[in-house]
């Protein structure tokens, strides 16, 4: 009870409560204005939390994300245009019923479904992320090796298009992630004499430059400006909404609890969540012929998902220190910065400050509901600030923050590279997560392999001699053999395809 206590004094501070305000309302400008994604909102915000306290830092990254994913459904139902990729599922179908005048009804359905998944999500949290500490106590360097190439595995394995690409940007995030000292004989690696290199690639502006210059660089040739905004009646935004959630109420527990465990993978995300959630939902519908055409039953069900995820990505990221999306990934790079690693040691050490988080995502999502229809509210406003404006003055918040991460130029020069090489990667259809998770998961894997095979004197098979361990490397290796099948299977039936008939 004293741990609760601790959380409610750090959370409910007038200063951690304004900041909590503040980055909810700086998410929904973010996740409104079509090409700024949650992930590059996070990017951002990363300087800021420099002068914070690790609860308000965090608090500042979860309710900007939070917001952020709910606000890219205004755009997509008013210009469809999605905000976030997370949106991107069930644009069309909200567009189809703005078309049919209940553009209100999809847009109050929106922000009540995504507060429900995200709660949802909390509780799953909440619950979980304890029993899995205390079990993950008792493992030794050998799982958490087997437990790091598993999330890479699943990176590869959840990313969209090739496997082989998957592959190849991975093995980039952990050549770089190799650069500097050896993490356990102490050895400089590939510095090529430059001392800026011997702590290794700073995650902060690497993070800024995948996520941010890639965006600005991608919008650089298609500076447009974007459709007038309907107008939309706010006062009508809750009629009918209630009615509609329990009609399909089994859909938003369906698609709360999928969407929790999508985002519980690592690399998997917010998205990918979405569009899952909305097949199945379409799968198990009495309707599924509505589908496509403006029916509310798709918007609920991806949007509970979508939400639901961000908060299943924190399970893994508090229990073992393996971030479960991109926005995670900036998160763990905040929370090292603050000198707390995270892992099962925060549950014992730090139980106030998991609370606090746990409190911070439930203070999010219940202030979603009022702070959302003051954004479809303000909707034209935010969606009529001229892109030529908006992107240079990204892109000087992005050198800000690059070079406030060690207050030196050469972070701004690596955020730049960075950023450039991230681009041309996306624009040949390279997915980023997998790399990012290979650089913050390559000194972890290496340092728990180096440490094992130390203790088994090189004997391989000790990686398989303990029970859990035994078990995470069978099941990595199986995703291994399996993704290998599916691709030989797809060059097979592609070739075949391609025979003169």
């Amino acid at each position: 009870m004293d741990v609760f206590y601790s959380a409610l004094e750090q959370v409910f501070r007038p200063d951690v409560l304004l900041i909590i305000l503040g980055s909810s309302i700086y998410g929904i400008v973010i996740g409104a204005i079509p090409g700024l994604t949650a992930t590059m909102g996070t990017a951002l915000l990363v300087p800021l939390t420099f002068f914070m306290d690790p609860v308000p830092a965090i608090g500042a990254i979860v309710s900007a994300t939070t917001m952020a994913i709910f606000a890219g459904d205004i755009p997509g139902a008013l210009l469809r245009i999605p905000g976030t990729p997370a949106s991107a599922a069930y644009t069309d179908e909200a567009y189809k019923m703005r078309q049919k005048g209940l553009v209100e009804l999809a847009l109050g359905t929106n922000v009540i479904c995504s507060m429900i998944g995200g709660l949802v999500g909390v509780l799953v949290l909440v619950l979980a992320a304890p029993q899995i500490a205390e079990f993950s106590l008792m493992f030794s360097s050998y799982e958490y090796f087997w437990l790091a190439v598993l999330g890479l595995s699943c990176a590869i394995m959840v990313s969209r298009g090739s496997a082989i690409k998957s592959a190849l940007s991975l093995t980039i995030g952990l050549m770089l992630s190799m650069i500097g000292i050896d993490v356990v004989m102490g050895i400089k690696r590939f510095t090529f004499g430059d001392t800026e290199l011997v702590g290794g690639i700073s995650i902060i502006p690497t993070l800024i430059g995948m996520f941010a210059i890639t965006e600005i660089l991608r919008k650089i040739g298609e500076l447009r400006e974007l459709p007038p905004v309907p107008p939309v009646r706010v006062s009508r935004m809750m009629s009918g909404v209630g009615s509609a959630i329990w009609k399909y109420k089994g859909g938003v527990a369906r698609s709360s609890i999928l969407g929790t465990m999508i985002g519980a993978l690592p690399g998997a995300g917010a998205d990918i969540a979405a569009w899952v959630a909305y097949a199945v939902s379409k799968k198990f519908s009495k309707t599924p012929e509505k589908y496509g055409e403006g029916h509310i039953e798709g918007i609920i069900s991806a949007s509970s998902a979508n939400n639901a995820a961000l908060s299943g990505a924190y399970v893994p990221t508090l229990v073992f220190g393996i971030p479960g999306d991109t926005i995670t990934a900036i998160l763990i790079g905040v929370l090292l910065m603050k000198g707390i690693t995270p892992g099962p040691m925060v549950f014992v050490m730090d139980a106030g400050l998991v609370n606090a988080i746990f409190m911070v995502f439930v203070l999010a999502n219940v202030i979603m509901v009022p702070i959302g229809i003051g954004a479809v509210l303000m909707s034209r406003h935010v969606l009529g600030i001229p892109q030529a404006i908006l992107f240079p003055i990204i892109l000087l918040f992005c050198v800000i923050g690059a070079y406030a991460a060690n207050n030196t130029l050469f972070d701004v020069w690596v955020m730049l590279v960075v950023g450039l090489v991230a681009y041309v990667l996306e624009e040949n259809d390279f997915p980023l997560a997998p790399m990012i998770l290979a650089l913050i998961l390559g000194p972890l894997i290496e340092e728990n392999f180096m440490k094992s095979m130390i203790k088994a004197d090189g004997h391989l098979i000790e990686f398989f001699s303990r029970p859990v361990s035994g078990t995470l490397g069978v099941v990595t290796l199986t995703i291994w053999a399996l993704m290998i099948f599916m691709h030989l299977r797809h060059a097979k039936r592609k070739q075949a395809a391609s025979l003169p008939t």
